[in-house]
């Protein structure tokens, strides 16, 4: 009985209308949270919404983007000059490249078999049965021919292979580091276009002089404040903002990331927009065992009619060219939205300090029995009577002091 009783008021009261009702609570200390949390949700949409995250904006955050890259520069390696044909991969590239500033040069490689490294997995031995014929581990260099031969010149034993021989970690040279990659340049080209504003930009001063232009990017050295447009980069200079030395970039190599942001107001002129770069390392900590960069590579000719081949090892710099873009212009439809969010939040205000009066100062209940009242249809006064009620607010509405009716 008492459950058929329940659904039925609760089936009843879901048809009812509520409707605010007006109410003026003269407490100075709920007067001061109501007016604090309406002036700190105005400042937010002020300051925070409209001001520094510009709301009344249209927004584009993935813009069409190209990059180019070059590296400049001429070293003296001993007897050698080396130019960017010898120390950068590619020589042109795109959003990736990388410069040599050491190498590891094993000369002479030819096919054949020699004694496996003493530091691959099972590759020490004392006689030939120690040794599987065909077998291959991953990180050795070549195949097991079922032979246990001495190391080299040494008087301790490994399992012979067949591979390129002599093998990189035996008969490696190892070459000074090219300090001179220090004021090595590299160039880099960045447009960006966004479709949704038809704007084209670009990280290079604009000149109408195609020759003074040219002049120009061949003297220039970029600076953040004398020489925004300027696309030239030292090395030295990227190594120094990624908070690295280069001198123990040119020991273990590194990969560094240049993040090219382009934050555009277009409700400026479009020159006003322009890039700024940050850089930071990409790759593991130096002091892991794997982080740095390198990579090997081989010229192959061929010596007294047997394919040979010199291979390199490098150890260097892997510059990754990184383009963020967002470009925001006035539209009224986000205009809009953002106003009346920021009205609706202004609502919420009343929420809170009618939570706070109703728990924690109306102690003895007389906010809320002003506050609710429950009207049936049979008690509701006739239309007149019932409109000089409400309308009796401007003059002679209930007014509480400190929770006394006066």
């Amino acid at each position: 009985m008492g459950v058929r009783v329940f659904v039925k008021d609760y089936f009843l009261g879901f048809w009812d209308y509520e409707t605010p009702k007006v109410m003026v609570v003269k407490n100075r200390t709920l007067g001061v949270i109501y007016r604090g949390v309406q002036f700190l949700v105005m400042t937010y949409f002020v300051w925070y919404v409209f001001i520094s995250q510009k709301a009344y904006q249209e927004s584009e955050t993935r813009p069409e983007s190209s990059v180019y890259t070059r590296m400049k520069g001429t070293a003296v390696h001993g007897d050698h000059i080396l130019d960017t044909v010898e120390y950068a991969r590619p020589s042109e590239g795109g959003d990736v490249i990388s410069t040599i500033l050491r190498r590891e040069v094993t000369y002479d490689q030819m096919q054949g078999t020699c004694a496996e490294h003493y530091s691959v997995a099972n590759a020490n031995c004392t006689k030939d049965s120690d040794c599987v014929a065909g077998e291959v581990y991953f990180e050795g260099h070549g195949r097991k021919t079922g032979k246990c031969i001495p190391y080299y010149n040494h008087t301790f034993k490994t399992c012979e292979i067949q591979t390129w021989c002599p093998i990189a970690e035996y008969a490696a040279v190892r070459e000074p580091s090219l300090v001179e990659a220090i004021n090595f340049t590299v160039f880099i080209r960045n447009s960006i276009h966004f479709p949704k504003f038809q704007v084209l930009r670009g990280n290079i001063k604009e000149a109408t002089n195609k020759r003074s232009i040219n002049k120009y990017l061949n003297k220039c050295l970029y600076d953040e404040e004398k020489e925004p447009y300027c696309p030239n980069f030292r090395l030295g200079f990227i190594a120094d903002q990624a908070r690295e030395k280069f001198s123990e970039l040119c020991r273990t190599g590194g990969v560094i990331g240049v993040f090219i942001n382009w934050k555009c107001d277009l409700d400026l002129d479009p020159s006003h927009c322009k890039p700024t770069y940050s850089f930071r390392r990409l790759d593991m900590r130096k002091d892991l065992p794997n982080s740095g960069y390198y990579y090997r590579f081989a010229k192959y000719y061929s010596k007294d009619g047997v394919e040979s081949r010199t291979l390199i090892k490098a150890i260097g710099i892997r510059l990754d060219v990184i383009v963020h873009g967002h470009a925001g212009k006035f539209s009224p439809i986000p205009t809009i939205i953002s106003t009346v969010t920021a009205m609706t939040s202004v609502g919420i205000c009343t929420i809170f300090c009618d939570w706070i009066m109703l728990t924690f100062i109306d102690k003895n209940e007389v906010y809320s029995d002003r506050k609710f009242d429950e009207i049936n249809k049979e008690s509701a006064k006739p239309i007149s009577t019932e409109f000089s009620i409400i309308s009796s607010y401007g003059s002679n509405h209930s007014d509480l002091s400190d929770g006394v009716p006066l």
